[in-house]
């Protein structure tokens, strides 16, 4: 359940950065909003592939200190 939180929360947040820098580039709402939703779509889903792979390699021991 946190992934799917964490993940709907990058979503949002990629969202709103991808359609202000595509309007900031298009100075044109619909552009910047039809770059916005296609963009972090595809990016959302390489971002929960790239997660569920970082989650298998294991995590190297510290040494004691």
């Amino acid at each position: 359940m946190r992934e799917i939180a964490k993940t709907g929360t990058y979503s949002l947040t990629h969202l709103t950065v991808a359609v202000a820098v595509a309007y900031a580039l298009t100075q044109d709402w619909r552009i910047a909003l039809g770059i916005g939703l296609i963009e972090p779509a595809v990016q959302t889903v390489a971002y929960a592939l790239h997660e569920r792979a970082w989650a298998r390699v294991p995590t190297p021991a510290l040494p004691d200190l």
